[in-house]
């Protein structure tokens, strides 16, 4: 051999932290064929091309390594040393810290100074993908980086990444998609789970995979960073691992309780949009300062726009700047969110600014109590997305958006005692989802079975057991549990199983416009009310839409006449014709933005209604 063996080895450990299992085969199988007599000139020179190769990039990336400087403002830059030897001297730190601590900016700049992300990248997921662009954005600008090079990010169809990137955000279900071509996520040296405190299936997913891997991987260093909710559960999950509190905010918050209804529990309430007016002439009475909004969702912020548009706060003498920030949005109107302005702004907002972002410079805040939350019904048996007050975290989270930069005011359009009698967390949410999806992804992904996977909080096993039956009635799984064509096409639609399974029948019968109106129908609650008192007369309105063949029939005659009704009529006569119909304008309005979003969906995924029946691939006779 041209080298001894323990050069080569050296060698092979000096290169990249991704090449070195398979270069250390490579290796074994010359030793094999040494002590067999064999030639083995054949494996060894290009295993020595691999390696001086690898041991260069490595070098490469040492010399190259970032210096950051640090905003000395930050809460965490004032922790920086204690985080830093953390860091180094355990293989599971939990880092908690409040709103505004700076955390996720400045944590993966702490693992440059100590060397992190030479052997590897250092990977740091958000739970959105506008957070893993604007974050990653923001670190390359400290970093004096263009973006993609030092810093950059990876999301579902796109990506800003460089051979020369040291830092990788991405969404947390890009990081677990991963995991499949990576088993033991070899191309990085450190993981960052930020907002780990959400509890979303993906990073719950994640905890547990990293349960598993992290003793065959004793060089990988895992941060979890979490607001400042119920830290100790993950610190027990890794074996009692270090938590580092660091503190948030710099000034006091104001706390106001505006219910819509006001102190009079029996007065007539009024509209959500009219508090928010109210609550932005009362803030914009005091000092100057930008007011986030949080909203429901895109429905709501819209109607909450144009209402501010036409609404002018008593002595404001320039109009403020509306800005709307929700996860669709395109990353240009995003951007104007974070960009210098000069005049006053309002931000409506859903809970993607709740955590995952901080908007610059907001002095107020104004939160109706309300999200939407993926739950899954018992009794549609289908997963939905109702709006819902939020929990006492949430709300603490939200208050936590003001304060940073002078002393704020959150105005809660609900009653104290509204809040006090919230739970003090969100639960989680593999607890309100249907596990039949849970299973689909989980066998999908190769995480194993349902009922042994180390989950943080395991889902009932009675739940598990039907969710399987579930599958099997959908011919997503064989009677080994095992993915069937069927159900790994089904695995890559992101709706809940039963959805999905219509939407690929529609797709190869040719009726995917129909059944998308169908099954967003079956998504939301159904809009027809029958009082117990009208029943008759709810009868005889809902006739024009009835079909004696078939409820899914009736869904379309609906559909048809709601959408004639929007094209003619304004808001107000829309909801007045919809009461005398004896049905729900709310509820008509989510089964409209539901279908929107389930058609974006099914573009996204590349699955088009047939333009004709010539157009049909393996069409069957019937």
């Amino acid at each position: 051999m041209p080298q001894t063996a323990e050069q080569l080895a050296a060698m092979i450990e000096r290169g990249m932290g991704r090449d070195r299992a398979a270069m250390r085969q490579k290796l074994s199988r010359v030793h094999q064929l040494a002590r067999d007599g064999k030639p083995f000139d054949g494996v060894l020179q290009p295993l020595l091309v691999e390696a001086t190769a690898s041991s260069a990039q490595r070098a490469r990336r040492l010399a190259n390594l970032p210096r950051p400087n640090y905003p000395q403002e930050l809460p965490v830059v004032q922790r920086k040393d204690e985080i830093a030897r953390a860091i180094a001297a355990h293989q599971v730190i939990v880092l908690c810290g409040e709103t505004g601590s700076g955390k996720t900016t400045q944590l993966p700049k702490i693992c440059l100074e100590i060397g992190r992300g030479v052997d590897g990248l250092i990977g740091h997921t958000q739970p959105r993908r506008i957070a893993a662009r604007t974050v990653a954005t923001r670190i390359a600008h400290e970093l004096d980086s263009p973006l993609g090079h030092a810093a950059g990010y990876k999301v579902r169809f796109s990506d800003k990444l460089s051979t020369d990137t040291y830092i990788k955000l991405m969404t947390d279900g890009i990081l677990l998609a991963e995991t499949q071509g990576d088993r033991l996520l070899s191309a990085y040296d450190t993981i960052i789970i930020d907002e780990a405190h959400e509890r979303s299936l993906n990073i719950d997913f994640l905890l547990g995979y990293f349960k598993q891997l992290l003793p065959k991987r004793p060089d990988l260093k895992l941060i979890i960073t979490s607001a400042t909710i119920d830290p100790q559960r993950f610190s027990r999950h890794f074996n009692d691992a270090p938590i580092i509190e660091v503190s948030g905010r710099a000034y006091s918050v104001d706390v106001r309780y505006r219910p819509l209804g006001g102190d009079d529990p029996d007065a007539e309430d009024i509209t959500q949009i009219q508090g928010i007016l109210d609550a932005i002439d009362e803030l914009w009475r005091e000092a100057p300062g930008d007011t986030l909004i949080f909203l429901a969702g895109e429905r709501e912020i819209r109607e909450t726009a144009e209402a501010l548009r036409k609404h002018h706060p008593p002595g404001v003498q320039q109009m403020p700047e509306i800005l709307p920030l929700f996860a669709r949005l395109s990353t240009e109107d995003q951007n104007k969110v974070f960009a210098a302005h000069g005049r006053r702004r309002i931000v409506l907002a859903t809970n993607v600014a709740e955590t995952s972002l901080t908007v610059p410079g907001i002095k107020y805040v104004i939160d109706p109590g309300l999200a939407r939350i993926s739950r899954y019904s018992a009794r549609t048996k289908v997963q939905r997305l109702p709006v819902e007050k939020i929990s006492r975290a949430s709300a603490d989270q939200r208050k936590g958006r003001c304060g940073r930069v002078s002393e704020g005011t959150c105005i809660r359009l609900y009653s104290q005692l509204d809040f006090e009698e919230q739970p003090q967390f969100t639960e989680p949410e593999i607890w309100r989802t249907n596990l039949a999806s849970v299973i689909l992804q989980m066998t999908s992904l190769r995480l194993g079975d349902v009922a042994e996977f180390p989950f943080i909080e395991p889902p009932d096993y009675r739940m598990i057991k039907d969710g399987y039956h579930t599958l099997q009635e959908l011919g997503a799984i064989d009677d080994k549990n095992a993915l069937t064509p069927l159900g790994w096409e089904l695995s890559k639609l992101p709706v809940d199983p039963r959805i999905g399974r219509m939407i690929l029948a529609a797709r190869d019968e040719n009726c995917l416009p129909e059944v998308l109106i169908i099954a967003a129908a079956l998504s939301v609650q159904d809009p027809r009310e029958r009082p117990m008192d009208k029943q008759d007369l709810a009868d005889i309105a809902h006739a024009p839409f009835k079909d004696e063949n078939s409820d899914f029939i009736s869904y379309l005659k609906l559909w048809k006449w709601y959408h004639e009704k929007v094209a003619h009529l304004s808001s107000s006569k829309l909801r007045r014709t919809c009461q005398e119909h004896f049905l729900s304008y709310v509820r008509l309005r989510e089964w409209h933005d539901t279908h929107r979003q389930l058609h974006a969906l099914v573009a996204e995924m590349g699955i088009a209604p047939h333009k004709n029946e010539s157009d049909r691939s393996g069409q069957r006779s019937r």
